[in-house]
């Protein structure tokens, strides 16, 4: 069974431009991605999806293969369903392009239930929330699953709702069981294929979520839950923080 990472990466963003060639720690975030990437044990192969020159150039220089896309893509799962379809592969990994901190092993953690589990599309990750403000917060997106670790419902609210505890919430967060999403997708080659072409739905569109259409046209998506963090860079004051984990990483390493 082979296993491909695609890495999407677009220069031309609203809230931070150039962000793939940011540099952290002397190397540009699209580097650090790569390379943590690569360390996977479950994944033969990384590429880097982009339809920027200079994203291409950058990945080239560091040793990293890369596949150029159009540029009208709507979303990162449609320029990753471009380059499938040019590759030989079972599984295809999508990692964020702004997560220059990943744990290679998180990547393990999605892998791993899609191999047991043939009959699986798709597979994501989950970890627990711990803070009420992690609750409450649109931006952090929630999961809910059934007994077997499968998907229910994805959603910016707060779920699951704790009816007998809503007026005090913060008093008893701690008895809520409540995970967050984290937004790393593995699919089964055949599956990102066909998924650009299924219509949106009205759920996806109403909470923003891409997932979502996954669910609503009947497919089932396996959760794996992880304990691993990882850290995003969204807009530019999130560079700072990252560089300075970077660092302490680096420090680490001796």
């Amino acid at each position: 069974m082979r296993v491909t990472a695609i890495i999407p990466a677009r220069y031309a963003s609203t809230r931070f431009p150039g962000k793939p060639l940011a540099d952290i720690c002397g190397k540009p975030m699209i580097q650090w991605v790569y390379e943590r990437t690569a360390r996977s044990t479950t994944v033969n192969r990384v590429i880097v999806a982009t339809d920027d020159e200079r994203i291409a150039a950058a990945v080239t220089a560091f040793g990293g293969e890369v596949a150029m896309t159009r540029n009208d893509h709507p979303t990162g799962t449609d320029r990753l369903a471009e380059v499938a379809e040019r590759i030989d592969t079972t599984l295809i990994v999508n990692v964020q392009g702004d997560e220059p901190l990943i744990d290679p092993r998180m990547i393990d953690q999605a892998v791993m239930p899609m191999r047991l589990n043939p009959g699986v599309s798709m597979g994501t990750l989950r970890s627990p929330i711990t803070t009420l403000d992690d609750f409450l917060n649109p931006n952090v997106v929630k999961v809910v699953t059934d007994r077997n670790g499968f998907a229910l419902y994805f959603s910016r609210a707060p779920i699951p709702h704790p009816r007998d505890l809503a007026d005090d919430l913060a008093a008893h967060f701690a008895k809520i069981e409540a995970y967050k999403h984290i937004g790393l997708y593995v699919y089964r080659r055949e599956f990102l294929l066909a998924f650009p072409k299924l219509s949106s739905t009205p759920l996806e569109q109403l909470e923003k979520l891409e997932q979502l259409r996954a669910l609503e046209h009947g497919f089932r998506i396996k959760v794996a839950e992880t304990k691993l963090q990882s850290q995003g860079v969204d807009v530019p004051e999130d560079l700072e923080p990252v560089r300075l984990a970077m660092a302490a990483v680096l420090r680490q390493k001796g």
